[in-house]
C-alpha cells in the first residue's frame, strides 16, 4: 500500500500535463468524454486508437488549436503546471509557445530555412543577429538537421526532402523554447528511413522536454513511447506503462485492438 502511494507521489510530482475529466465537443457532437491521465514530464506519451477515436482532437485542444473550429468547446481541465489550459483568459500566443505542435503533413513556410527557424524568435521580440545565428544552428542541432543544411540555410525550405521539411518545423517548434512537443502522427506521410529519423529524434528529444505524439502505427508507439493511452469511440479506455499496455492490458478491448480484431 505504501509502495503504491510513493508510485502516485511520485507520478504527480513528475507530470507535465494533468488531464482531469476532458470533455470535447463540436456542437451537439460529443467526441472527447470525461478523458482523465497525467502526462509525464520528459517522457514520450503516445495516444493510440483507431480512426475517429478522437486522438487529434485531444492532442489538439492542448494547445487550444481546437479554438479555430465553430462550435468546438472544452469542459475539464488541463493543468500545465498552475496554469488551465482551458481557461478563457489564457493567452493563447504564450501557451503555444510552451506548448508546440508538428502536424502530419509538414508545413514549413514559404521562406528560407533559416527563417524558418527565426520566425518565432523574431516574433517574440528583438534579438541580435548573433544570437539569432546561434539559437537557429542549435534548433537545427536539437532537430538532427544541422549538417544537412548548414552550407544553404538561405534556400528555401522547400527545396528539402519530406523527411527534411518535418524536421525543418520541429526546429521551428524547438526555437521558441516549448516545454511540451505535440506530434499528431509526424511520420505517417514519410518513407521508412525518414521514419527512423524521426523517431531517433523523438528519444532524443525527450531529454529535454516532454512529448506527445498521436500515431496510427502501433509498432512505433511501442519502440518509442514510455506511456501509451488508448482511445476508442472518445473515451480512454486504457492509461499505461507502454510495455504493460501492449503485453498485458487490463481491458479486453485494448488487447483486440492491439491484436487488429478492433479497429
Amino acid at each position: 500500500m505504501a509502495r503504491g502511494r510513493k508510485e502516485k507521489e511520485e507520478m504527480v510530482e513528475n507530470t507535465r500535463i494533468d488531464l482531469q475529466k476532458v470533455s470535447i465537443y463540436y456542437g451537439n457532437l460529443h467526441v472527447i468524454k470525461n478523458v482523465s491521465f497525467a502526462v509525464p514530464d520528459r517522457q514520450i506519451t503516445a495516444i493510440i486508437g483507431p480512426s475517429g477515436s478522437g486522438k487529434s482532437t485531444l492532442l489538439r485542444s492542448l494547445n487550444r488549436m481546437n479554438d479555430h473550429i465553430p462550435g468546438a468547446r472544452v469542459e475539464g481541465k488541463a493543468m500545465l503546471g498552475e496554469l488551465n489550459i482551458y481557461d478563457s483568459g489564457v493567452d493563447v500566443v504564450s501557451l503555444r509557445r510552451r506548448v508546440g505542435m508538428v502536424f502530419q503533413r509538414p508545413n514549413p513556410f514559404p521562406k528560407s530555412i533559416y527563417d524558418n527557424v527565426a520566425y518565432g524568435p523574431r516574433l517574440q521580440g528583438r534579438i541580435g543577429k548573433p544570437q539569432l545565428d546561434e539559437l537557429v544552428e542549435r534548433s537545427l542541432r536539437q532537430a538532427a538537421l544541422w549538417d544537412e543544411v548548414k552550407d544553404r540555410l538561405h534556400a528555401s525550405g522547400f527545396d528539402l526532402s519530406g523527411g527534411q521539411q518535418q524536421r525543418l518545423c520541429i526546429a521551428r517548434s524547438l526555437a521558441v523554447g516549448p516545454e511540451v512537443l505535440l506530434m499528431d502522427e509526424p511520420a505517417s506521410a514519410l518513407d521508412p528511413a525518414a521514419t527512423a529519423k524521426i523517431e531517433e529524434l523523438m528519444l532524443q528529444l525527450k531529454e529535454d522536454l516532454t512529448v506527445v505524439v498521436v500515431t496510427h502505427n502501433m509498432q512505433q508507439a511501442a519502440r518509442v513511447s514510455d506511456r501509451t493511452a488508448f482511445l476508442l469511440g472518445g473515451e480512454l479506455v486504457e492509461f499505461d506503462d507502454t510495455k504493460t499496455l501492449f503485453t498485458a492490458p487490463a481491458d479486453k478491448r485494448t488487447d483486440d485492438y492491439i491484436s487488429g480484431r478492433i479497429g
